[in-house]
């Protein structure tokens, strides 16, 4: 949501009240299908997950390394996220550039992603060539070339695309400023992206050792979906990725544990910011662990869009806040569940302090409203089928469970649990979790302001 998106209040506030008295509790929603799925290790410790889905003429493919930016080590941040861009300037057979050249040819499309815990490529296709996209991840799996040019051109790329969007946005560093006060030793305590010192610092020999370790096909998911037999889909897989070899060393696991806090800490900060900022911050549990998913749903009764407690209270209601938003973010290891709010000329930061705790404290203190939790259950019953709704859709859920779960009976498996939450299951882990002890009260306040 735009931090520069203006509402007025009046009317908004009594709309909202209407609807609410009006609206009937909304029944359960009724579960989608399950994936009928198949999987499978190779001698090479490369997992294959297959999902026929016969309704297009198209094959999506996605390739998931076990590496995000948790797996850099302090002063070569940056890593991971660099080579989302490596993996496509040339290999053996390919020139820079020519994986995409080769897919978009044929009629297809390719990208990648990557995020603390994970690098995910991906091609949809014609189902036809489906060994082309195999081939193509195959060549640059096994035989990447990192040469210093190209290496310096893409850190160049990577430096700018930091400059776009962290440095010259408004409140761009806001998330960056967030988990490097929340964290101490965790290295979610630096940004995917990475700093500019350490990119700077960066050799192609670093480079090189950070792809050996990581790319390999022992730390790596392929996922297909779509148009194929899935006995015929499994022998070329087994052609083409099945022949990379495995890596000798085991993928070093080794990230240090985020000591729990004790007490709270609250901090200001200066930036060339148009308005202050208050976050409240709290650590909460991992992604999988039966307290993240009533942490979903208290996420979503919360800060989800412009019907959310904290939106209503701070901006409809009180125009303390100009805008106000935030949300847990459960990922692999244990991370934050986090309220910001930019606040209204003529209001102080102490006040949007005093209402963003306030909120989280009514969370702990009264159960929420049947009403309150089917409407969370409806809006999680909606991103769970329209997150489904394509092959690429389905290889992410798919992949997610068994890369970041290691368990892919959660891709169909979490509906039911969020269907069965209950008042008392969002209260325990909002008891569990927003403590004074556990909370992060970070003030950022414009360069030379009297605040």
């Amino acid at each position: 949501m735009p931090w520069t998106a203006r509402f007025r209040r009046a009317g908004a506030a009594a709309a909202l009240a209407a609807v609410a008295a009006l609206a009937p509790i909304a029944s359960a929603a009724s579960r989608p299908p399950k994936l009928d799925y198949t999987m499978t290790t190779l001698p090479n410790g490369l997992n294959v997950v297959l999902l026929e889905d016969h309704s297009t003429p198209i094959v999506h493919v996605q390739v998931w390394y076990h590496v995000g930016s948790k797996n850099e080590r302090p002063g070569r941040t940056g890593f991971a996220h660099l080579f989302e861009h490596m993996m496509f300037k040339g290999s053996k057979n390919v020139e820079p550039e020519g994986h995409p050249s080769y897919i978009s040819s044929v009629g297809g499309q390719s990208n990648a992603f990557t995020n603390e815990d994970a690098t995910v490529f991906w091609e949809t296709l014609p189902s036809q060539y489906l060994p082309l996209a195999l081939w193509l991840e195959a060549d640059r799996m096994a035989t990447l070339r990192i040469e210093q040019k190209t290496f310096e051109t893409e850190r160049e790329v990577v430096k700018e695309e930091r400059r776009m969007r962290v440095e010259n946005q408004p409140y761009g560093r806001l998330q960056e400023l967030i988990y490097d006060q929340a964290f101490t030793v965790h290295p979610y305590k630096h940004p995917v992206v990475g700093s500019m010192k350490d990119l700077e610092a960066a050799s192609v020999d670093d480079v090189r050792d950070f792809f050996h370790t990581y790319y390999v096909p022992n730390n790596a998911t392929a996922v297909l979906v779509g148009d194929f037999e899935t006995k015929d889909a499994l022998s070329l897989v087994n052609q083409y990725l099945g022949r990379v070899a495995k890596s000798e060393k085991p993928v070093p696991r080794d990230i240090p544990r985020e000591p729990p806090q004790t007490k709270e800490k609250r901090v200001t900060l200066q930036e060339e910011w148009p308005l202050p900022a208050v976050v409240v911050a709290h650590h909460i549990t991992f992604d999988g662990n039966p307290d993240s998913y009533p942490l979903h749903i208290a996420s979503k009764i919360l800060s989800d869009g412009q019907s959310s407690r904290i939106y209503r209270k701070l901006v409809y209601e009180t125009g303390i806040a100009l805008a106000a938003f935030g949300g847990g973010n459960i990922i692999e290891d244990p991370n934050l569940f986090f309220a910001v709010a930019i606040v209204q000329p003529g209001h102080t930061t102490d006040e949007a302090a005093r209402a963003l705790i306030a909120e989280l404290d009514r969370l702990r203190n009264e159960p929420v409203s049947a009403t309150e939790l089917q409407q969370a259950k409806n809006q999680f019953a909606r991103d769970y089928i329209l997150g489904r709704e394509s092959a690429k859709d389905k290889a992410e859920v798919l992949g997610h469970a068994v890369v970041i779960h290691n368990d892919i009976k959660t891709a169909d498996g979490e509906f039911d649990i969020f269907q069965n939450m209950s008042p008392a299951d969002v209260q325990r882990v909002a008891r569990t979790y927003f403590t004074p002890e556990n909370r992060i009260v970070i003030t950022i306040v414009p360069k030379g302001s009297a605040q």
